[in-house]
């Protein structure tokens, strides 16, 4: 029954932001944008969050907890668990989020009537898999130590919270892809019916934007994660190094979202 508990509390926190979702009509390139930006920070914070564990690995290893009909590691176990829990109150039915497990169960509450703004086949671009194997083969040992101090549980949930804001961010491609087509459909349709993904590509990218968004993200991990203290100076002292934060932008976070633009605007005339 704790356990259950537990799951539901992070069911909840995960899902604060889940319903904030604006109308169809007004969806824009602009609150597509802004959207991203305030995602920013539920990024920024969780990358916090998780560094203060060390890399704990044995939360990954599928031979060290022994769970009862269950084959996989501690983390699989509560991902499993957690998501199952989310998908049964309604959090998979908004477009904006993307599930990591699959032959989730229906949704035990009554359906909201979410904005139609995407191609229909939208539902059909979920690359989590590779997020999460980048994630834990690239990205996580940037900004953890290698050691052990037995928080497996706590690793897991962290790791799980994290995930998720990365996959809800790389996965609002869609939007983006969708609001910049809307805005100039006819320089997208010839390069689509041609399947012309580097032409896409080269057609998504606006190469002053992804800087701003980088050196943004560095400032908001300046700020959210420097050490404080009215007893000595701290100046220029933070939880995680803002230079990673920029990095984890610069090398997975922005390439995976243009990825999944490109994945959706190729089925985007289906």
């Amino acid at each position: 029954m704790m356990l259950r508990f537990l799951l539901v509390v992070v069911m909840l926190i995960s899902c604060t932001d889940t319903y904030k979702m604006v109308k169809g009509d007004e969806y824009t390139l602009e609150s597509v944008r802004a959207s991203l930006i305030r995602q920013e920070d539920t990024i920024v914070f969780n990358v916090i969050e998780r560094a203060r564990f060390p890399l704990n690995s044995p939360t990954y290893d599928q031979h060290y907890a022994s769970i009862p009909n269950f084959s996989g590691s501690l983390f699989d176990f509560i991902l499993n668990q957690t998501e199952d829990i989310q998908a049964k109150m309604g959090r998979y039915i908004n477009p904006e989020e993307n599930s990591y497990e699959e032959n989730l169960p229906v949704s035990l509450v009554p359906h909201y009537n979410f904005s139609q703004f995407l191609h229909p086949t939208a539902a059909s671009v979920n690359i989590n898999k590779s997020i999460r194997k980048v994630y834990f083969h690239e990205m996580l040992p940037l900004f953890v130590t290698s050691k052990d101090d037995g928080n497996y549980a706590q690793t897991a949930t962290s790791d799980l919270s994290l995930l998720q804001a990365i996959s809800r961010r790389i996965h609002y491609g869609k939007f983006v892809a969708e609001a910049k087509f809307k805005e100039s459909p006819h320089d997208y349709e010839p390069l689509i019916r041609a399947k012309d993904k580097k032409s896409l590509m080269k057609l998504l990218t606006v190469k002053s934007v992804e800087d701003i968004v980088v050196k943004r993200v560095e400032k908001k991990a300046m700020v959210f994660g420097q050490k404080v203290s009215l007893d000595h100076d701290v100046k220029g002292k933070y939880k995680v190094d803002p230079a990673i934060v920029s990095r984890l932008y610069l090398d997975w976070i922005i390439p995976l979202t243009k990825d999944v633009e490109v994945e959706y605007l190729l089925r985007r005339l289906d």
